[in-house]
């Protein structure tokens, strides 16, 4: 189960909508529980570092990773995982997100229809390599 913290889930829905028509990105900060339960508390909004087209693809710059971890450690925090909005298209990982996904880490996706949010759902790579989705407390399939 992910719960997201109202405050950083609007921060990282008005990511998506500002990056639209292009994907946005950003890391997911929190802690996690002995029975895998995540709280999502913050987020940290990264600049789409894909060179090309941003429309169907996010990157993120290793010295982003690096800078997230700083942070993690400064507040004392877990970095569970990472963010980005799929524009025009369903929140459902595509292959791509799946051969780079690590293993560890909850995957937000943002769906942004016409520039307005309508699905957020939350993805983790199970122990075949596929992802399963993640519920949150609060329905996070439901519309935004």
């Amino acid at each position: 189960m992910i719960i997201i913290d109202p405050i950083a889930k609007q921060v990282l829905l008005n990511d998506a909508i500002g990056a639209f028509p292009d994907e946005c990105c950003g890391f997911l900060f929190g802690k996690e529980d002995s029975y895998g339960n995540r709280s999502i508390t913050q987020v940290q909004v990264v600049v789409n570092a894909k060179k090309g087209d941003k429309r169907r693809r996010f990157a993120i710059a290793p010295l982003d990773y690096i800078r997230a971890e700083q942070f993690a450690d400064e507040q004392q925090l877990q970095l569970l995982g990472i963010y980005h909005s799929h524009p025009n298209h369903p929140a459902i990982p595509s292959e791509h997100d799946r051969v780079a996904a690590q293993p560890f880490f909850s995957y937000v996706i943002v769906s942004v229809i016409d520039g307005k949010p309508h699905t957020l759902r939350s993805w983790r790579l199970n122990d075949q390599s596929q992802f399963e989705e993640e519920n949150e407390v609060g329905s996070l399939r439901s519309e935004v």
